[in-house]
């Protein structure tokens, strides 16, 4: 399970390895050979010294130029200890195991992202003896993806796109256009991805959103706080949440829909609702045809 903005910053690579490759080129532009094979590997790079040292995500990619380590970071703050670590890792891992290790930093904070891509230089200043340049992806360089189309083309990019800015002002766009994207998948990769992202959203308010937008999909029942929801589904609760996917979705709703939304006593007819609330464009198709 997962329990930290931390961890699902950079599980979700664990989870879609190839994710990681298509962030290094189409992201990054970086010329990454195609990968024809992944395997995860131990995180673990602790020495005899009783010195514990371990990377958040290591994964290896086997491509037709030979196989790379690809070696993930989660940063949620500047730490100037990851300016000693970090080259200690790619020097550990290519003398471990002679394969090119590659160093992939993912953050959801932009002035987070320009310290981490600053180059570390070790040695003489303006002659160093070991340079090494660490690879970000953060809010300035992962696309914002709020269109569904986008996202049905590659949930797992979607998914990093709401990790990433669920702090920014597109977030609304971001968590509906990644709805239509988590009906394109199995129902066991979706709650995956739903855990991930209601780990990443600081903001109350977007979780909220969020939080509703799963229920009313039924994926949120996967989550620890399922339950909590489950206790708190009484009728007002869901109403509360047909009217904020509404509001949140830019649908006007007169008082006299809300009202009837606020008064409904049908368990079963008020899911319904709020599974429409997500498609339609005026709140009176809430109520049409087997809806009323």
């Amino acid at each position: 399970m997962v329990g930290s903005s931390h961890e699902a910053m950079h599980r979700i690579f664990q989870k879609d390895p190839a994710l990681l490759t298509r962030a290094l080129q189409q992201v990054l532009g970086v010329p990454f050979p195609e990968p024809y094979d992944f395997a995860g590997m131990n995180v673990d790079l602790t020495e005899i010294e009783p010195v514990e040292r371990r990377v958040d995500t290591l994964l290896r990619a086997e491509t037709d130029e030979g196989a790379y380590l690809l070696v993930v970071e989660s940063q949620g703050k500047p730490d100037d200890r990851k300016r000693g670590s970090w080259p200690y890792y790619l020097s550990y891992l290519y003398e471990k195991y002679r394969c090119e290790p590659v160093l992939i930093v993912v953050t959801q904070n932009s002035a987070t992202a320009r310290w981490a891509a600053e180059p570390i230089h070790l040695g003489v200043r303006g002659c160093p003896s070991l340079t090494v340049r660490p690879f970000v992806l953060g809010p300035d360089n992962v696309p914002v993806i709020a269109e569904a189309s986008q996202a049905e083309r590659d949930p797992a990019l979607a998914v990093l796109s709401a990790m990433t800015h669920g702090r920014g002002p597109h977030v609304a766009g971001i968590l509906e256009s990644l709805v239509a994207a988590l009906k394109t998948l199995d129902a066991d990769t979706a709650a995956v991805f739903v855990q991930f992202v209601d780990s990443c959203l600081a903001d109350p308010r977007a979780q909220q959103m969020w939080r509703d937008l799963m229920t009313a999909m039924q994926y949120f029942w996967r989550h620890p706080l399922a339950e909590q929801v489950r206790e708190e589904g009484r009728l007002e609760t869901r109403a509360e949440m047909t009217l904020n996917i509404l509001e949140w979705r830019g649908v006007p709703v007169s008082d006299a829909i809300r009202h009837r939304v606020e008064t409904c006593t049908d368990e079963d007819l008020l899911k319904l609702w709020a599974r429409r609330a997500m498609d339609v464009s005026d709140a009176e198709e809430l109520f049409d045809a087997d809806g009323s």
